[in-house]
């Protein structure tokens, strides 16, 4: 009796997985590179921790500090602030639940490290809360703001679906292998008739 009661569970259990994985599908989404190929460089540090026992939940796009920063896909600025974890950041909402944070972004002067840099030097200019991007479109400057301080400059780049965090390293290689491939694609310039390679 206990047998096919379990034999029956089983059964029961298998038949409803695919039905409910397939009844809440994630949508997708394609990111364009948030910084300047040339000068990033990222790893997968998804859950990663941190002080205070804290997981890491995005990646970090290390790069010089006044890099330019672009909007990962199309969307809407819902949010531009500060905190002292966080440093100065915005967020983008995307379509079908799809939102990016960019996390980290400069607040210092220039040659300084005095964290009393005006906004114009965090945002591309003219950005603000409700303000439409494009993917590609200059929304920022990369920086070493909030518990960043100290440390090498980078952007903390997270990628939320429905309200939560994902991993976004995939996302990010397959944009960074994009955009290197378009780089590659430029032909080199001619100067007095002759290739410069």
């Amino acid at each position: 009796m206990l047998r096919r009661w379990i034999t029956a569970l089983v059964i029961a259990v298998v038949l409803a997985v695919p039905l409910t994985a397939s009844a809440h599908e994630v949508s997708d989404i394609t990111l364009t590179f948030p910084q300047d190929v040339a000068v990033t460089s990222f790893v997968d540090d998804w859950l990663d921790r941190r002080s205070g026992g804290r997981r890491h939940e995005g990646n970090d796009l290390m790069a010089p500090k006044m890099t330019e920063v672009y909007a990962a896909a199309d969307g809407v600025v819902i949010k531009v602030s500060e905190s002292a974890r966080a440093g100065r950041y915005l967020i983008l909402e995307h379509a079908d639940g799809w939102e990016t944070y960019y996390i980290h972004l400069n607040d210092d002067s220039p040659g300084s490290d005095d964290g009393e840099a005006p906004w114009a030097l965090t945002l591309a200019p003219g950005l603000r809360v409700g303000s439409e991007v494009t993917a590609g479109q200059l929304i920022g400057y990369v920086g070493d703001s909030g518990n960043a301080e100290g440390g090498s400059p980078h952007t903390h780049f997270e990628l939320h679906y429905q309200g939560l965090p994902l991993n976004p390293h995939d996302h990010l290689v397959s944009a960074w292998e994009r955009a290197v491939a378009a780089l590659l694609d430029v032909p080199p310039p001619v100067v007095n008739g002759f290739y410069m390679v």
